[in-house]
């Protein structure tokens, strides 16, 4: 009977895309009556542009920055901010959110002024808490003995009084996977920090956390990820020229009835894989 119903309702819906039917039972007085609903299931893409901010004053200090306040861009990182705009005018970028510290809002200021957007603030993306290191100077930071293990085992470490590098993986994923769940077929920049970049990308590519650092994200530097139907895919890494344009395909576009077939979504990663120019990628 219940199957009878759901083919029904799918006749009545005229639903020519998969559907999600969901049974409710709903009190009516004394009785519960049985109901169904449909939605239909929606294949999404959604593009995340990770950017590193710019260079910043405490590079000739030799200090660890981390959190601490007021750190600005410098002459350089106040230039690349400026280049940024003509690296990402080709990207439809929908909306922009950025690290609460000066020197990522800095960085992304410049292009949100070109695009007319806002920068919403995300403390999700926010640097590293390197606790009792932050302000450090980093000659006498790689001294210490937990230097070596920063270096070479950083998964187990914790800054002292501060997060460790998987608490920071997480939050960071985690705030990547609501951003894109909040913009679906739409392209989306987040300014942030290297480690923070670093540990993010090392999440989708499946590489353990303790050789994060083999990842190189330059200042300024632009990272890809593109979600197709939830599934994520690395499509670019530490891009420092112009990064190849991304395009949602909007589900209008395609042709007709071809949503239904098996690997529609599929071929869309692979299109773009290979104009990321990609190994693998199809000739």
């Amino acid at each position: 009977m219940l199957e009878q119903a759901v083919q029904a309702l799918r006749l009545r819906c005229n639903c020519s895309r998969p559907a999600i039917f969901v049974a409710l039972f709903v009190q009516v007085g004394k009785h519960s009556q049985f109901q169904m609903a449909v939605t239909e299931a929606m294949a999404s893409t959604t593009y995340v542009l990770l950017v590193r901010h710019g260079e910043n004053e405490y590079v000739t200090t030799h200090k660890l920055a981390g959190r601490t306040p007021g750190v600005r861009l410098n002459e350089r990182g106040c230039q690349q901010a400026q280049t940024l705009v003509g690296y990402l005018k080709e990207q439809p970028v929908d909306a922009i959110y950025s690290s609460p510290l000066d020197r990522c809002l800095e960085t992304a200021q410049p292009f949100a002024a070109d695009r007319g957007l806002p920068v919403t603030v995300e403390p999700g993306v926010v640097e590293v808490d390197y606790g009792g290191w932050q302000g450090a100077d980093l000659r006498e930071l790689s001294k210490l003995p937990e230097w070596g293990q920063v270096q070479h085992y950083p998964s187990i470490f914790r800054f002292p009084g501060g997060e460790t590098l998987r608490e920071v993986q997480a939050r960071g994923v985690a705030t990547i996977e609501h951003l894109r769940a909040t913009h679906p077929d739409q392209v989306i920049a987040v300014f942030s920090h290297g480690d923070l970049i670093r540990t993010v990308l090392a999440h989708y590519l499946g590489v353990p956390l303790d050789l994060f650092q083999r990842i190189a994200i330059a200042t300024a530097s632009v990272s890809v990820l593109g979600f197709f139907d939830g599934r994520p895919m690395v499509l670019g890494v530490n891009y420092l020229a112009d990064p190849p344009k991304v395009e949602v395909k909007k589900h209008e576009e395609a042709p007709h009835g071809s949503e239904n077939q098996p690997g529609n979504q599929v071929g869309q990663e692979s299109s773009q894989a290979q104009n990321m120019g990609l190994p693998g990628a199809p000739a």
